[in-house]
């Protein structure tokens, strides 16, 4: 008898040999309106010091990702200089329904407690429209204070979370 255990989601900061993988990257329609792809956000992290690209690994894959910016980031959504923005943030299209997302976004608190000590809230600014994501988002803990800022895309919910 074989015993199956439970793939791992783990999150690592972007590292060169997570490219090949990455550059085989595919949003679904609905993500692609809100999010791009990982190779375009790695290059604009490259030019910008205060934004940090992270990895979503599944049993050691990459499967999704997303930003995370300091002040910089932050200041357009929140008063808090504790905080640290979640933003672009996706699921590779291959990898959807396995549960990634959630789990991805439970193993944030303790990524950005180690990582960024001292950070205390996790804000995110999601679309109005983007319905899916808002649940998913809730789910994790994200909790909607009311705040809303107009975006490129129209309005934009901002989601706070403490870590």
């Amino acid at each position: 008898m074989s015993i199956q255990r439970e793939p791992i989601v783990a999150l690592d900061f972007y590292q060169e040999y997570y490219k090949s993988k990455l550059s085989d990257y595919h949003l679904s329609e609905e993500q692609s309106r809100y999010a791009s792809v990982p190779l375009k956000a790695v290059s604009e992290c490259e030019t910008d010091g205060t934004r940090h690209p992270v990895v979503i690994l599944y049993d050691g894959e990459p499967a999704g990702f997303f930003v995370l910016q300091g002040w910089e980031g932050v200041k357009a959504y929140s008063d808090n200089p504790d905080a640290i923005l979640l933003r672009g943030y996706s699921v590779n299209a291959n990898f959807q329904g396995k549960g990634i997302a959630k789990e991805s976004l439970f193993a944030l608190d303790s990524f950005v407690k180690r990582n960024f000590p001292d950070k205390k809230e996790i804000i995110l600014a999601v679309n109005h429209k983007n319905t899916l994501a808002q649940h998913v988002y809730k789910k994790s803990g994200f909790i909607d204070k009311g705040i809303r800022v107009m975006g490129k895309k129209g309005e934009l919910l901002i989601f706070h979370k403490g870590c």
